[in-house]
């Protein structure tokens, strides 16, 4: 019998490949426009912050944004290894324009959209329906609830929108192969094609999951927000309560990947579910990718284990 074991190593999908982190290596594995796969691999950064910013429900937003940071990075340059900017290079002298002026501008847009579907629009909506039936005005729960689900819906749509586009479908895929890998290692199965073909693809430390919980431990940091202010009042509270939210969901993700139990088996359901559309099942070229990036990360002193 194979020993099974929880690791820390987590990945995500980028352009036609795969990026892993462990504790000391972090690896991207992307096919190039000849099929061939390119490795590269570099020292996971440590962080070296204060203890206090490291601490339980503070770390998790610290967290997030390197995440984010790295994923971004690598995302960017799967771009390049998988030769989806040489078109754009072609055109530089208008990429230079639009990295000048017109990004700048979509970031702003994409903050003001964001703030104005997922913080505005509920509050604004609840409003209008506590209008038209005075019992629900000044109920916190109901207006939490409301405002919670409403932005649950949008996110689910906006994910099950995005995935009819063919790349995203791809990258969808490439998710798949990512947990099935993970799922193979913590089996304690060699990582072989033939091991991970038959891996499970839903996997409770996912960032699909992340968001979900986010989204539900919302809902419940809303419940303490007065109901009798200015809708832009309460945007502002939302909002600075982000960290606080992040920081809740951060952990209980954590407790999620590393205990099974009663407990973690409910609060990852929302988001095993949502996996079904975030993740694809992968293709054996997928799945090497993924295997070569997590052969890289995997150390030698069992460090990775929870």
């Amino acid at each position: 019998m194979a020993e099974k074991k929880k690791t820390s190593i987590g990945g995500q999908a980028l352009l036609e490949g795969i990026m892993m982190r462990g504790p000391q290596r972090t690896a991207m594995a992307v096919r190039n426009p000849q099929g061939e796969i390119v490795l590269e691999e570099f020292p996971t950064q440590v962080s070296t912050r204060a203890k206090i910013l490291k601490a339980p429900f503070v770390r998790g937003i610290f967290n997030m944004y390197d995440s984010l940071k790295q994923g971004y990075r690598c995302l960017m340059r799967s771009a390049q290894l998988a030769g989806l900017e040489e078109e754009e290079e072609k055109n530089e002298k208008s990429n230079k324009i639009v990295s000048a002026v017109i990004m700048p501008l979509a970031v702003v847009l994409a903050v003001v959209l964001a703030v104005g579907l997922f913080m505005y629009l509920p509050s604004f909506l609840y409003k209008l329906l506590s209008g038209a039936l005075p019992a629900l005005k000044g109920l916190r729960v109901a207006q939490s609830v409301f405002e919670g689900l409403f932005r649950i819906v949008i996110f689910v749509g906006y994910v099950y929108a995005i995935s009819f586009m063919k790349d995203i479908r791809r990258t969808f895929m490439y998710h798949g192969a990512e947990h099935k890998t993970i799922f193979c290692y913590e089996n304690g199965l060699p990582l072989t094609v033939e091991n991970v073909r038959p891996q499970k693809r839903f996997h409770p430390r996912c960032g699909t999951s992340f968001l979900i919980l986010v989204l539900l431990v919302g809902i419940v940091i809303a419940i303490f927000i007065p109901t009798n202010i200015p809708i832009i009042a309460r945007v502002l509270i939302k909002l600075a309560c982000i960290p606080l939210v992040v920081g809740i969901g951060y952990e209980l993700i954590k407790l999620a990947g590393r205990k099974d139990n009663w407990f973690t088996r409910i609060i990852s359901a929302p988001g095993m579910w949502l996996q079904h559309l975030t993740t694809r099942e992968p293709d054996d070229s997928m799945i090497e990718c993924a295997i070569a990036a997590m052969e890289k990360v995997i150390p030698g002193d069992d460090s990775d284990q929870w």
